[in-house]
């Protein structure tokens, strides 16, 4: 399908230093966030990640059960959204976890780098899905947006989403310290959108992003989430990216079906902040 033409119906992205301007503005406002009751709503928005080459099922399993037995033991604190893993441990995830409302989340399409034929990538997202995962992670393609590809990169998306039921969520990871300036990286969120994505997700340009999801849903009516990933590590980290949710999409984007984190040790942090003191439960 054409994607790019429809790109022309949205207004340019900002330019570095207006975004610059806008975060510094933010950042500001996130001050009024750092309290108990946004530490809990970022900790029940994160998807514990494992994504190491020393995984095993014996580690994943470990990983995967105290996340499990965290109903139980902090029963004050809404547990994270999902547990994500590569393909290859998603039934282990699901033994693991059976009988919890915890969500399976799988990378896929050739992740981290993309760069693989799309049958192998369509291929590993259908396997994930059939083994149980109730999300997938997916990088666009970064080559295909440097060159202009637009319509390809798209269409990428477009493959993968068919591969699964309408119930299964699709986030499409935006590489945005690849693509540098915020001209692509809005194109890319809306090309990814367009294509289907249920959530953008990035690891930097969150407001680039968020402004990118503001404007689809005001021309189609349909809620697209935003993930942070890779750039959170504190409590403050998480209310900083939940203030930039709530300056540019509203309150109603504040819930995990629209508003994800990715992290391992932010996890720590954060649980550690709502306690009030230093724990390392993962």
């Amino acid at each position: 399908m054409e994607y790019a033409n429809h790109l022309n119906e949205y207004a340019p992205a900002w330019s570095a230093a207006q975004v610059d301007q806008e975060v510094t503005r933010i950042r500001e406002a996130a001050k009024r966030n750092h309290n108990t009751d946004v530490y809990k709503m970022c900790y029940s928005a994160i998807d514990l990640t494992t994504l190491s080459c020393n995984d095993s099922v014996t580690s994943v399993t470990e990983f995967a059960r105290k996340a499990a037995e965290f109903y139980q033991k902090y029963p004050h604190i809404p547990n994270v959204a999902s547990i994500c893993i590569y393909p290859a441990f998603v039934e282990t995830v699901g033994l693991a976890v059976d009988g919890t409302p915890m969500r399976i989340t799988s990378v896929g399409g050739g992740f981290p780098a993309a760069q693989t034929f799309l049958e192998v990538k369509a291929l590993e997202v259908a396997m994930a899905v059939e083994n149980g995962a109730d999300e997938i992670d997916i990088v666009l393609n970064v080559g295909r947006m440097l060159t202009g590809e637009y319509d390809e990169a798209a269409n990428e998306v477009e493959v993968i989403r068919s591969e699964m039921d309408g119930d299964i969520v699709l986030k499409v990871i935006i590489e945005s310290g690849a693509l540098k300036t915020p001209d692509l990286i809005r194109k890319a969120s809306l090309l990814s959108m367009f294509a289907g994505a249920d959530f953008v997700k990035t690891s930097t340009a969150a407001v680039v992003m968020c402004q990118a999801i503001r404007d689809y849903y005001e021309k189609t009516g349909r809620k697209v989430g935003f993930k942070a990933a890779g750039g959170v590590r504190t409590a403050e980290d998480g209310a900083l990216y939940y203030t930039i949710v709530e300056e540019i999409l509203g309150k109603e984007w504040l819930t995990t079906d629209l508003f994800r984190i990715g992290a391992s040790s932010a996890a720590n942090n954060i649980l550690s902040a709502i306690e009030g003191r230093e724990i390392k439960y993962f």
